[in-house]
């Protein structure tokens, strides 16, 4: 039985034959010890892994470009929910001060982005990040599960555009999908207007980056144009007086109705609403001037769509009661009257963040495809696109078949994990990228103290989500927060700064970088048990996938000559030895 080679060239294969196969099944234990944390240099990236690719991205994308996708990755379908809830169960009328927090969370988490792109202008955002610091298994650990949540994400996404689109043309979502009552409950309703949209979203990716820049500022000028209108109706039409009194005199009153508490509750559920600021950051390859466009790109979406979050928020907090918004759909409930209007603003809020998001998830898995790990073909770039087009209408595929038939509530339950791991494993590689030397140096120092760091941020998460209101959680919480903070300013005079960013850096380090790895910790104790079921599941199935296909095929291609360790004394044998 012949097994294709993964690896384009010549050389020893470890897929050749399955007799073959099986005796490098042998040697998984001493593969595995020299893969699983070896690094990549920035060098190599940008060289020789790059070169995997064949063809290279064109550097056709400006300042502009990374803010119109940020603006559109992010302000989708997440804002028309969680805003609701967020209000209505936590925050209230300062739910105005639960985005301006949380988007003082996402810009922290922006920087650490920034500072890896700049230095490191790779198509593989964080996979590429955490593998030229913490190693290749890592770094595929945490880059396929935020693939995946890419994919479940905009299945999900496609399948809400259906039900905004019925809003917009006054049709009941039941007319565009049809039901077949032998599938099982959950994967039995039909919508071919979400598989067409993927599809068609993939056709527009595949074809030319630029192209699709083009399109996402197109629509995205369309979706401005609607949250403008959301927050001027607000202002004409609304009354100040609902911003501190409730409709019904017995619900707690004034403009913090659930205290500080109820304010970071609603930033963690709105947080959500920011998560796409990240795909930015695989754009870095086609970016003219990563120096300068990447910084602006990316932090200028940020602040954007904070300020377009917390006007949106004082809009409708203004027009209605916190305790007359309806959850699930504050705005419609909001804006009666306006039905059609907010299911057209919607609709290209979604498909601006779909697009996006599909952009990112296939140059996630492109450089994923250059380090060996899956197969080499996903890294193809097409000569004539200058696109990751194998990549690309792989995962479009797969995401159109999800959205064919798996119900929205069942795909909106398996997402958000991945990407908020992801966030908090590059808040950990940027202190480890600083602070670690390149070289004979032991890494413990930094290592124990970004494990000791994040056993305080989880412990004051447990102690907010679990304790019983009273003297004795605020005791534990602050006793928390005085120990992790110790932590920071006793690691900060004893270890110094080995390597300091000669073209961006994050200020103020280590805090900035801290104080996102906290929040990202605090955020993944909000989510649901569904999620983490899903995260255990995904993340044996990569170990699986590691182990049986991976770490061979990496293997293969650094005797092969395709990549190698370091040649600096093999530096990462150096930082691992005891």
């Amino acid at each position: 039985m012949e097994v294709q080679s993964s690896n384009n060239g010549g050389g020893h294969s470890s897929f050749s034959s399955l007799r073959v196969y099986l005796n490098s099944l042998s040697s998984t234990p001493s593969r595995l010890a020299r893969r699983a944390v070896s690094v990549s240099t920035s060098s190599e990236e940008t060289s020789r892994v790059r070169a995997v690719s064949g063809e290279q991205m064109r550097r056709t994308l400006r300042w502009y470009d990374l803010i119109g996708l940020g603006i559109g990755g992010m302000v989708g379908a997440g804002v028309f929910v969680t805003t609701g809830r967020a209000s209505r169960l936590y925050a209230g009328p300062s739910i105005v001060v639960s985005y301006a927090v949380a988007g003082l969370c996402a810009l922290l988490s922006a920087f650490c982005y920034t500072e890896f792109a700049v230095h490191l202008p790779v198509a593989g955002g964080a996979f590429s990040y955490i593998r030229t610091t913490f190693g290749e298994f890592p770094a595929f650990f945490t880059g396929m599960n935020l693939v995946a949540d890419y994919v479940m994400s905009n299945a999900a996404v496609s399948r809400s555009f259906t039900a905004y689109l019925g809003t917009a043309f006054g049709i009941s979502t039941s007319r565009w999908r049809f039901v077949v009552s032998s599938l099982p409950e959950g994967f039995n309703e039909i919508d071919p207007v979400a598989v067409v949209v993927v599809l068609a979203i993939t056709v527009i990716i595949c074809c030319s980056t630029r192209e699709s820049s083009k399109v996402n500022m197109i629509m995205t000028a369309f979706h401005i144009a609607f949250i403008v209108f959301v927050i001027v109706m607000g202002f004409l039409k609304g009354d100040s007086k609902n911003l501190t009194a409730p409709a019904k005199a017995e619900h707690p009153s004034g403009f913090f109705p659930f205290g500080a508490a109820g304010v970071f509750n609603g930033a963690a559920m709105v947080y959500l609403s920011y998560i796409g600021y990240d795909a930015v950051s695989t754009m870095a390859e086609e970016v003219q001037n990563p120096v300068k466009d990447i910084p602006v790109g990316v932090s200028g979406s940020v602040a954007i769509v904070t300020v377009l979050y917390c006007l949106m928020a004082v809009s409708m907090s203004m027009l209605l009661p916190y305790d007359l918004i309806d959850p699930e759909a504050p705005f419609s409930a909001a804006f009666r009257g306006f039905t059609k209007v907010v299911g057209i603003g919607a609709s290209f809020g979604i498909l601006t963040s779909l697009l996006v998001a599909m952009l990112g998830q296939a140059r996630y898995m492109c450089v994923i495809g250059r380090s060996r790990v899956v197969p080499a073909c996903f890294a193809k770039i097409h000569p004539r696109t200058s696109t990751p087009v194998n990549a690309s209408a792989f995962l479009g595929i797969f995401t159109a078949l999800l959205a064919l038939f798996t119900d929205l509530n069942i795909l909106l339950n398996l997402v958000s994990i991945g990407t908020l791991f992801v966030f908090y494993m590059v808040a950990n590689a940027l202190i480890f990228r600083r602070y670690v030397p390149v070289g004979p140096t032991k890494p413990w120092p930094t290592l124990t103290f970004l494990t000791l760091f994040s056993i305080f941020s989880l412990v004051f998460t447990l102690v907010w989500k679990l304790a019983p209101q009273g003297k004795v959680k605020a005791f534990m919480l602050g006793a928390s927060a005085v120990v992790a903070i110790a932590t920071v300013l006793i690691f900060q005079h004893v270890v110094p700064q080995a390597n300091k960013p000669e073209l961006w850096g994050v200020p103020f380090m280590p805090w900035t970088p801290c104080v996102s790895i906290f929040l990202n910790i605090f955020l993944l104790g909000s989510l649901d048990a569904p999620s983490y079921v899903r995260f255990g599941y995904f993340s044996g199935l990569i170990v699986i996938v590691y182990l049986f296909y991976g770490v061979h095929a990496s293997s293969d291609a650094e005797a092969n000559g395709s990549f190698g360790v370091k040649e600096d004394g093999q530096a990462l044998k150096e930082l691992t030895e005891v």
